[in-house]
């Protein structure tokens, strides 16, 4: 399911969306090598709830393409290019685009919520729970009819949560309200109807 086979042509072709957001990354991430230019890229882009508050509101928005080191960008990136482009043949250009962006907006209102006003973070990884979130809705319309997709999916979505809890300087808060808004987006989207359209089309 998770396991890639067309070449890097085809790849952007099958799956325009996952291309398009990883290639901003990688070039929102290289334009932040220079010291001048990411320190003002990080100053007016990384979400800081003090900042937030105070009418900054897009930065929910533009710190999802902000990343802190190539070890950031290139994890984040890999399970993008890992699990993207199932959950785009499955859910839609749109629909998919959709839930990413916003997984990756309510991740961060929901840090904004709940952490401190001088807690800062950057990074898209609010956004990748929300594509493993909409995996779970998927799994639960067809726990019945797919189970095997649930033993593919729920491993995945414990590991990833229980890292998130394990490793230091994770933005727990961005997970978490990552993932239950691509769960509910996903409730939406995937309905029975649209399941079964989708499997026709396999």
């Amino acid at each position: 399911m998770f396991i890639r086979r067309e070449n890097f042509k085809q790849f952007i072709k099958f799956y325009p969306v996952v291309s398009f957001i990883i290639a901003i990354n990688l070039i929102i991430y290289i334009l932040t090598i220079p010291s001048e230019m990411r320190e003002l890229l990080f100053t007016y882009g990384m979400s800081v709830n003090l900042l937030i508050s105070n009418g900054e509101w897009w930065r929910v928005v533009t710190s999802t393409f902000l990343h802190a080191d190539f070890f950031h960008v290139l994890f984040n990136m890999f399970s993008l290019f890992l699990f993207g482009p199932e959950l785009e043949k499955i859910a839609g250009k749109a629909r998919f685009l959709t839930i990413y962006l916003l997984a990756g907006i309510f991740g961060n209102v929901f840090t904004y919520l709940t952490q401190d006003p001088f807690y800062a973070s950057v990074g898209a990884s609010g956004a990748v729970y929300g594509i493993l979130g909409a995996f779970a809705a998927l799994v639960y319309y067809t726990r019945h009819t797919m189970p095997q997709l649930k033993q593919i999916i729920m491993p995945i979505i414990i590991i990833s949560v229980i890292l998130s809890f394990i490793q230091p300087g994770v933005n727990i808060m961005s997970h978490l309200g990552g993932l239950a808004t691509g769960f509910v987006l996903g409730l939406i989207y995937f309905t029975p109807k649209n399941i079964i359209r989708w499997r026709n089309r396999r």
